[in-house]
């Protein structure tokens, strides 16, 4: 045996493992390879997805920020304009106020006048007859009322 030598057993060995390196070539490492791409850019999917869900979730925390913002000046802005509403309704009950004592006051007014108008007419009417009768007694005689009515309206104008 010639240990340097090549014989038949070594080139059907080569031959076996050539077939096999083929076979393994074409049957294992092609569809692993094929796997492996796949999970390859499945993974790279899964980081860009995260990624832009990353994004999109900043970019909504900003939609949010900026929506909560506009809802406090609103907000603050209905609070004034309602506060604002107030001031007027309460001015415009002060006002509706005023003029409603102001008419009560001149109808008191208008109505005292009229009582005091009528207190005057009854008042003078006694003091026509007190006088009358104060006069009666001092000249111990009858007055006609009638025929000397000038000069009682003239005394009782001064009273």
């Amino acid at each position: 045996m010639n240990p340097v030598g090549i014989n038949g057993t070594l080139i059907i060995q080569l031959i076996t493992f050539v077939i096999l390196v083929v076979l393994l070539y074409k049957y294992m490492y092609g569809p692993l390879r094929k796997v492996m791409d796949a999970r390859r850019a499945k993974i790279a999917d899964g980081l860009a997805a995260a990624e832009r869900g990353k994004e999109e979730m900043a970019l909504a925390q900003k939609r949010a920020a900026e929506m909560l913002r506009e809802a406090k000046d609103k907000a603050a802005e209905i609070i004034a304009n309602a506060e604002r509403r107030g001031v007027e309704l309460r001015e415009e009950a002060q006002v509706k106020a005023r003029e409603e004592a102001d008419r009560i006051i001149a109808g008191a007014r208008a109505e005292i006048d009229v009582e005091t108008n009528r207190a005057r007419e009854v008042l003078r009417g006694q003091v026509v007859e007190l006088v009358v009768d104060g006069t009666q007694r001092i000249l111990h005689r009858e007055i006609d009322q009638n025929a000397h009515r000038d000069i009682i309206d003239r005394m009782v104008g001064q009273l």
